[in-house]
């Protein structure tokens, strides 16, 4: 058992995103969430790793996305406001980039939702020697705060169900980290070498949406021996 400690979600792939009080879930996961790429003149999304549908484009993470409506506002690193495609491409040195919303290409990198527990952050703040791993640069869309639970609690979550409040989730398997573990978030500086200290390149697990709903910080999860959902 354990509670909801914090919820994100990243409006543009790949930016710094928006902490929420409550999230709505449905089976694409969070609304709202990496629904935007910034998408180069070949047809690849702005990321922060090469893959057939990603390229690695330095310095998003140095861009944030907001919703103030149906489209996000982008902050850029000098604390602009992005009037337009031109200011982001401009920013970002790459001529001919686009934000675009997703169509028929996925802008999720395994799954619908993401997650993290406060024993993996405990874990690894201990393998990379400092004070306190903050979960942003992780980049979840839900914390959980698990307690005294073991080191690394949801890897054995993989194959199993998660009620987190009125929300039901599947966990498909473990997070694989990139680069992106290592760079400055809003005010969060650099970490070098943090990327090193995660064991096997993963931590955290994706899910996918059995049963959607509206999440709340404080939300009580339970996992597995849940009875199979019924439309």
């Amino acid at each position: 058992m354990g509670v909801v400690a914090a919820l994100w979600r990243y409006p543009v792939k790949s930016m710094a995103g928006e902490p929420l009080a409550a999230a709505v879930v449905g089976e694409r996961g969070f609304e709202g969430d990496r629904l935007y790429a910034v998408r180069d003149p070949d047809g690849k999304l702005g990321s922060g790793k090469n893959t057939r549908r990603f390229r690695r484009m330095p310095g998003l993470n140095t861009f944030a996305a907001r919703y103030t409506g149906d489209v996000p506002a982008v902050t850029l690193p000098d604390g602009r406001t992005a009037r337009g495609d031109a200011d982001i491409a401009a920013a970002l040195g790459r001529p001919g980039v686009e934000l675009t919303k997703e169509a028929d290409v996925p802008h999720h990198d395994e799954a619908a939702v993401h997650l993290v527990t406060t024993s993996s952050l405990a874990w690894l703040a201990e393998r990379a020697r400092v004070a306190e791993i903050d979960a942003r640069r992780l980049r979840p869309n839900i914390l959980l705060d698990t307690g005294p639970a073991p080191e690394l609690a949801e890897d054995a979550w993989v194959g199993e169900r998660l009620r987190i409040g009125a929300v039901e989730l599947e966990v498909v398997g473990k997070a694989v980290r990139c680069v992106m573990v290592d760079l400055p978030w809003e005010e969060l500086p650099a970490a070098p070498g943090l990327l090193k200290a995660i064991t096997g390149t993963t931590l955290g697990v994706h899910a996918r949406v059995v049963r959607g709903g509206t999440l709340h910080l404080g939300d009580v999860h339970s996992v597995g021996c849940l009875a199979p959902h019924t439309p």
